[in-house]
């Protein structure tokens, strides 16, 4: 029995990643396939209540992935398959995974040697702030069992305390390959297992042990990598 397609507004409308995964789920359970039209923007924007503006941006990003195609004067239109199970980012993995990957290593270039400077350089405020952004995200993964912008926020305050802000300059140069690893939605649950690693990581860092605080940042990049491929290996 097929489930009728509908769009609801979204709680948190600035989020990019929401309304494309609200859009997803309306594709699939409307039975869309390569070549079927999107709504009107301004449909969409009124559905998920969010501005147009808003839902322009969003596409933009399928767009970039090859998952529709604006064609001026006619709409848009769908690319790719899509499916009820299917998020934001398991469709970049299918669709980007090449990218992905190698976007995968310059982020642990760019971490593990960020993770020890941080544990040689940074201040007591420093350490306040990742203590604190640590501890935000353990409270919303255990509340709901991920915690994609809590994440990002306690890596991107290691960037900082490792005192060269060229690290903050770089990956905003590459903000969004660098963001698809901290935007899976809490029912996918993907990268748990390296959760603990994030306390170990702190107590490195607050220890002042840059050989350790380099080793459990690449642990959690392993186990990264290793959920990586197993998404690309069960959307082929």
């Amino acid at each position: 029995m097929q489930i009728p397609a509908e769009l609801h507004p979204i709680s948190t409308p600035r989020s990019d990643t929401l309304i494309l995964d609200a859009l997803t789920r309306y594709m699939a359970q409307s039975g869309a396939q390569p070549g079927s039209r999107l709504p009107p923007e301004r449909v969409l924007a009124e559905k998920l209540g969010v501005s147009r503006n808003t839902v322009r941006e969003a596409l933009k990003r399928w767009e970039a992935l090859g998952i529709i195609l604006r064609k001026k004067g006619s709409g848009t239109f769908l690319q790719a398959e899509v499916g009820v199970n299917d998020s934001f980012l398991s469709l970049r993995f299918k669709n980007d995974s090449a990218n992905m990957l190698h976007a995968l290593e310059v982020r642990r270039i760019i971490e593990s040697e960020s993770c020890a400077l941080a544990a040689q350089r940074a201040s007591a405020a420093d350490l306040n702030e990742i203590e604190q952004r640590l501890n935000e995200m353990e409270k919303v993964h255990l509340a709901i069992g991920s915690a994609g912008a809590e994440d990002w926020a306690f890596h991107a305050s290691i960037y900082r305390a490792a005192g060269n802000p060229l690290l903050l300059q770089m990956l905003n140069g590459i903000y969004d390959s660098f963001h698809a690893f901290f935007e899976s939605p809490p029912e996918q649950a993907l990268f748990s297992d390296s959760f603990p690693l994030h306390r170990e990581l702190f107590n490195a860092i607050r220890q002042r042990d840059c050989m350790a605080a380099r080793a459990i940042c690449h642990q959690i990049l392993d186990i990264t990598e290793r959920d990586m491929k197993d998404v690309m290996n069960a959307k082929r």
